[in-house]
């Protein structure tokens, strides 16, 4: 039965993280959902997107989407602690999204997904708030920079076609 559930799972989702909480968190349950993975940051001026990506994980999160948060201090601008990201998200944001720990998602120090992520697509994030948008297929994935709102034409004109 395991090697059924490990051919389940598309290759790109193939990892496992902690969530700022400390609770185990395996991309592969999120197979055959649209994912909305986006590399956040809690003192940058992109930070208020927050608002609107809880917003589509409530909306939508019925519909199969799933918004996935990665926290980065790639660029200078991340608060020092999971614990501490994990209160600012919550407490200014009212976020309920699975937002995993701290960690690196461009250059040579990039976690393995984030890494694959930017060789699908042929861009790494620039910046915060940088989005990927992952089909339910697992193999298809759009990127969208920093600038581009979470709720954009562009966003939603690929996501709402993948939800159930």
């Amino acid at each position: 039965m395991l090697p059924a559930l490990a051919s389940a799972c598309p290759g790109l989702l193939n990892h496992r993280y902690s969530s700022l909480q400390g609770k185990p968190v395996n991309l592969c349950d999120f197979a055959g959902r649209p994912i909305l993975v986006v590399n956040t940051a809690s003192k940058c001026g992109y930070t208020p997107q927050f608002e609107k990506l809880e917003a589509l994980h409530r909306r939508y999160q019925g519909r199969g989407l799933v918004v996935l948060g990665f926290p980065s201090n790639d660029f200078n601008q991340e608060l020092a602690t999971n614990q501490e990201i994990a209160q600012f998200c919550k407490l200014t944001y009212f976020v309920e999204f699975p937002m995993i720990e701290k960690g690196s998602v461009t250059g040579p120090g990039a976690n393995a997904f984030f890494k694959q992520l930017a060789a699908a697509t042929g861009v790494a994030p620039r910046w915060n708030f940088h989005k990927y948008l992952i089909a339910p297929d697992g193999k298809t994935v759009h990127s969208f920079g920093t600038r581009v709102e979470p709720d954009s034409r562009e966003v939603m004109s690929r996501l709402l076609p993948m939800l159930k």
